[in-house]
This record gives C-alpha cells, structure tokens and sequence, in this order.
C-alpha cells in the first residue's frame, strides 16, 4: 500500500499537478466525515465557508452561479453581487484540486462522486467557453470526469451545468469535461429519449411538477408521479434532483424529505446543511 501511495503522489509530481507542501500544510482541512450520497447545497456560496462547510457536514453535490465579467467566472447569485475576488477558481477548483490531491484522487478519503453543479447565470455560450477553457488548464483537468468520443471516464468530480445552458455547443462536443442538467419536463431530457452520457442529471422545480408542500397526506397519485420520475431517470442511467421544496425547519419539511429519501431522489436540496445532515444521518 505505501508503495502505491508513492507512486500515486510520483506521478501527480510527474505530471506537474502536485501542490507544494507549504500549501497543503497551510490548508485548512476539516475531520473525517462520512459523505452523504443525497446532500446537495443549493447556492452553497452564501455559506460563510463556501465548499468548506458543505465538505464538513459530507455533502457531495455543490451548487455554484457564475457570471462571466471581463473574462473572470465570478460566484454570485445576482450581477449586483460580484466581486472580483470570489471567482469560481478560488471558491471552488482550488480547493477542490487540494482535497483531491490530499486524498489520492478523491474528495472526501471514503470514495463517493461529488458534484458541482454550475449555475450559468450570464451568457450561456461565452460563459461556457471561458469555464471550459480554465477546466481543461493542466491544473484542473485531472480533478474532472470526461466525456471523449462516446465515453465518459469517471474522475473526482463532475461538473454539471445549469441555468443557461448550451446544449447544442455540448451535444456537438467530442471532447469536455461538462455535462447538462436536463429538465424533468423535457420530453429528450429524461428516460429512454435521453442521453446520460450528455444529461446525466434531470432537475426541475417542485412546485411545478407536485401540489404537495409536506401539509398532511401525500396524495397517492403524486407519490406514484415522483416514484414513475425517479424509476425513470435511473433506468436512463441518470439522477433526479427538485430544487423549490420546503426549506424550512418543521414537520412540512421533514415530510418532503422523507418523501424524496424514500423514492431513492438523488440530490435533495437544501440551504441548511447542518439540518439535512442531521435528517440523512439519523
């Protein structure tokens, strides 16, 4: 084993993607935590520790807006709000791409795929070009799983876009490292139509597809509905996410969670780490 480790660490060296120890040292690196397969932070950069404290409550999907100004990917969930120095780099693919290489290929030390879905908020084809070109960087690249001529390597993490997304530009592609977050109600997005080797992901808002808000009984009809979309997607090879359910701590919301844990929902959404986690460990 410790052999394997040397060579592992060798050839990020080789390849000129090691970190300088200095780096690492100084890095600030949360406890082991066991990754939950079902948490998704929904606009995780207005935690106080964007990434960092959705990493220390295990969730493994991460939710990011970017705008593209003056040639800078900047986290925001409005134009008002940017700033030049939370870029999608230093927020997100910097720490990434140390966690990665601290834990030998992976993000959290158990393997488990992590997504981080990016929310395209400016311009869907300039943005996407810009962002393709700082994933395919040779700092990056490695961190990210790869669609190339009709195969997908699986790697530490896969982006997904959303928002404005460029699905032709994506569909045409030979070689990326991006996906596309499908729409539920898309007739060529979900099931058999679909391609999960481009949409590997079907999201959509709740309140569109369902009446219930976790108020009394779930009607029958719409928990079969949620069951029909999940059995559907998964058969596709692909992943179910809602985002626009209940977010507040209480019964409703407890109700919706259980709901979607119990259909196998893959990302439930969330702004309160600290309650989902809660919910998924007990």
């Amino acid at each position: 084993m410790r052999r394997l480790l040397v060579l592992v660490l060798t050839a990020f060296a080789v390849a000129g993607l090691a970190t300088p120890a200095s780096a690492v040292s100084s890095a600030s690196w949360a406890p082991w935590v066991k990754p939950l397969a079902q948490a998704h932070a929904h606009n995780d950069y207005e935690h106080d520790r964007p990434l960092h404290d959705a990493l220390d409550h295990g969730f493994t999907s991460v939710e990011a807006d970017i705008y593209l100004v003056d040639g800078q990917l900047l986290v925001a969930h409005d134009p008002e709000d940017v700033t030049p120095e939370r870029t999608l780099e230093s927020l997100y693919l910097e720490p990434l791409r140390e966690r990665v290489l601290r834990n030998f290929g992976h993000v959290y030390p158990r393997r488990m795929p992590f997504q981080l879905l990016v929310d395209i908020k400016s311009g869907a084809e300039d943005t996407y070009a810009a962002l393709s070109k700082v994933l395919a960087s040779p700092r990056y690249s490695f961190l990210f799983t790869a669609y190339r001529d009709g195969w997908v390597r699986d790697r530490a993490v896969e982006v997904v876009l959303s928002g404005n997304r460029p699905r032709a530009v994506l569909a045409g592609q030979k070689e990326r490292l991006a996906f596309y977050d499908g729409r539920i109600a898309a007739q060529d997005d979900l099931g058999p139509g679909s391609d999960a080797r481009l949409t590997p992901l079907v999201s959509d808002n709740w309140t569109k597809l369902f009446t219930w808000t976790g108020e009394g009984a779930f009607p029958a009809a719409e928990r079969a509905r949620l069951r029909e979309i999940v059995a559907t997607a998964h058969a596709a090879g692909q992943r179910v996410r809602f985002w626009a359910t209940p977010d507040a701590p209480g019964p409703a919301r407890e109700a919706i969670w259980t709901e979607l844990a119990d259909a196998g929902v893959d990302h439930i959404n969330t702004d309160d780490l600290a309650g989902l986690a809660a919910f998924l460990r007990d």
